[in-house]
């Protein structure tokens, strides 16, 4: 195309030679500051490739002449962060979990702590708000297995539900009433219909006064004679509105059929004992957190 390169007369820039029904392009030179700007960048790239890892190897990157690595920053942010929570740390440690409700800045610490750790560990079963869903307890009622006292929650959180090796985990036993044989079909829909009438949901009948005899041959050595739970055997009350897998008469029967046995795992093996710690106060503070001592009062009925 040199032939057909000229002079633009109104600029008196050459033209590249190229043209297309009438237009041409002019071979301006690039601005000073933006060429000296791109050399800046070349010499900044083989700075940084000589001071940092930049070239991937087999195995490995090349090390950089400064010795960084993100691991290694990572590691001395975390180190900071555990120097500055130090004292917490240490103060959270020595203090028995049931004697922090006296020491509220203690508390309020151990609670925000235990709401980052609940985000991490426990939100993708009870949820990001602790309100759970079927077959995850609701943290924020006050309804509890066995119990929701500072000291209870904690040792929950550190040995789980029904896990196996751990003699002091939480264990409770349903029978699987029609699985098993234990109750035929029409007697599981009568203990049904009582435990709708304990709970509200039903007005009596006769199928719920059959119930009633079935319910206390069968089931209140361990939920007591009027459905109100028993805490040292994590059987839940049953009359008040508040149900794990649900309280209509579909997933009732489902239930008194083939019971449910649901785990938690045992953090003891995988927190250390001040985030658990912190799990329980948080946990507790939700709303349905008790005192020392369980209430023995029934819970409101709810719907």
């Amino acid at each position: 195309m040199a032939e057909n390169k000229r002079i633009d007369p109104k600029t008196g820039t050459s033209t590249v030679g190229h043209e297309w029904d009438g237009i041409e392009e002019l071979d301006t030179p690039m601005p000073r500051w933006w060429l000296w700007t791109f050399y800046a960048t070349i010499l900044f790239s083989i700075g940084y490739c000589i001071a940092y890892p930049a070239w991937p190897l087999i195995d490995r990157a090349t090390a950089g002449a400064l010795g960084w690595t993100s691991h290694g920053q990572l590691e001395s942010e975390l180190s900071a962060e555990r120097a500055r929570r130090a004292d917490l740390v240490r103060a959270l440690a020595g203090m028995p979990i049931e004697e922090l409700p006296a020491h509220p800045d203690l508390l309020a610490a151990a609670e925000q702590g235990g709401r980052s750790a609940f985000k991490v560990h426990c939100a993708a079963c009870h949820g990001a708000g602790a309100a759970g869903s079927r077959g995850y307890p609701n943290l924020n009622d006050d309804d509890w297995l066995w119990g929701g006292s500072l000291t209870a929650i904690e040792q929950t959180l550190r040995h789980g539900i029904r896990q196996p090796g751990d003699d002091a985990t939480r264990q409770s036993l349903m029978p699987s009433f029609g699985r098993d044989g234990i109750l035929k079909s029409e007697q599981i829909d009568d203990v049904v219909s009582f435990v709708r009438v304990v709970s509200r949901q039903e007005r009596p009948s006769a199928a719920s006064r059959r119930g009633a005899a079935l319910f206390a041959t069968n089931c209140a050595a361990c939920h007591g004679p009027g459905g109100e739970g028993k805490r040292d055997l994590g059987a839940p009350r049953l009359s008040d509105g508040i149900w794990l897998y649900g309280g209509d008469r579909t997933s009732l029967t489902d239930t008194v059929t083939n019971a449910h046995a649901g785990m938690m795992p045992a953090w003891a093996d995988k927190l250390d004992p001040v985030t658990i710690k912190m799990l329980a106060a948080y946990v507790h503070s939700l709303g349905g957190g008790e005192a020392a001592q369980p209430r023995l009062a029934p819970a409101p009925v709810r719907r």
